[in-house]
């Protein structure tokens, strides 16, 4: 069994502290990965501190993976040493279900196996995430990476990359349409990348003034103070799409009255409180809210091959492993543009 070095949470109110812990043995149809880089998600925060419930500790979190395959197992055929590979938010499902036989294998029906604080689906523990120097994964759930772009940079598209791409594909974004994206953090900057390839007229909206540089920077064409009632209300059913990447907690409603007819709110923050919703808004234009979660297998590759073909990567700052608990408190501060990553070099040494 693989000793793995990491930084873990030993509980919900402690700092994360370095942890040897022991990786299962490499399985006929698994991938072992260096891991080079790690992202820095909220949800690793989030999980930490047993905001959303059902945490188990210790918790080795991170699932923004890039890294070098060093072993394969006897039926591996999609991997080789030496390739570069990555491992997103999942690392099992089911399998056999509807929606993972479709290749939306985060709609598990049996729930997926997230790539950490999961049951393993074998019964034999706890899976542990990308804080750590070496992960061993099944093929199905590993993913090919390019070795085009820069690496590190790559890391965060393994989550905060496909959870924005996925719910603008399923929304139809193409050129010509107008697209909106709340909150420029480290999904949203993702979101405005991913819309204005897709041709689309972008908007940001933030409560942030300081924030427009940035947006028009990343491609927006323009930027609305959500506060500012007037602005906000020269743009009422103006947009088709808007990609709602707020995790504080807020009111859809005042998004919904700016969508035209059929338009479509995609939701991929997570409030902590359930957010207001008026049925006027609703019915008003046809509009809809539609929640999406992550991206298959099949599609969080077809987005990596995306990434390379157009030169898409996130906007990080990389950090040493044992600088993450500072990296934590400055994410909830919003200091940080736009994704922290982690160099597992620093825990190597």
């Amino acid at each position: 069994m693989p000793n793995t070095q990491s930084y873990a949470a030993l509980s919900a109110t402690s700092a994360l502290e370095a942890y040897s812990f022991d990786r299962r043995n490499l399985g006929e149809n698994d991938v072992q990965v260096e891991i080079l880089y790690c992202g820095v998600c909220h949800s690793d925060l989030h999980q930490a501190k047993n905001e959303w419930g059902g945490s188990v500790y210790p918790m080795v979190p991170g699932h923004e993976i890039v890294g070098k395959v060093t072993g394969v197992g006897n039926s591996v055929s999609k991997f080789k040493i030496g390739d570069l590979a990555g491992v997103g938010v999942m690392v099992d499902s089911c399998r056999t279900c509807k929606n993972c036989q479709e290749s939306l294998e985060q709609y598990c029906a049996e729930g997926m196996t997230g790539t950490y604080n999961a049951k393993e689906r074998n019964g034999t523990g706890i899976t542990m995430g990308g804080y750590s120097t070496q992960i061993v994964v099944d093929q199905r759930y590993t993913l090919h990476v390019s070795p085009k772009l820069d690496l590190a940079a790559v890391a965060p598209l393994l989550c905060a990359g496909i959870t924005t791409y996925s719910p603008l594909v399923f929304a139809g974004v193409k050129k010509g349409m107008k697209v909106a994206v709340v909150g420029l953090g480290g999904l949203g900057h993702m979101g405005v990348k991913f819309a204005v390839s897709f041709g689309a007229e972008v908007t940001v909206i933030s409560t942030s003034p300081s924030k427009e540089a940035d947006a028009k920077k990343l491609g927006a064409t323009h930027f609305l103070i959500s506060t500012d009632a007037d602005a906000m209300k020269k743009y009422n059913s103006y947009f088709d799409v808007i990609l709602d990447a707020i995790s504080a907690n807020h009111d859809f409603t005042t998004y919904l009255n700016l969508l035209a007819t059929n338009g479509k709110l995609m939701v991929v923050g997570l409030p902590i409180e359930s957010p207001k919703v008026q049925p006027f808004s609703l019915v008003t234009n046809r509009r809809s809210v539609i929640g999406s979660c992550i991206g298959g297998m099949q599609e969080t590759q077809e987005m990596l091959d995306y990434c390379a073909e157009h030169n898409i990567v996130s906007d990080i700052e990389i950090i040493k492993m044992q600088d993450i608990n500072e990296a934590y408190t400055r994410m909830l501060k919003g200091d940080v543009k736009y994704r922290f990553v982690i160099d597992l070099a620093s825990l190597k040494s």
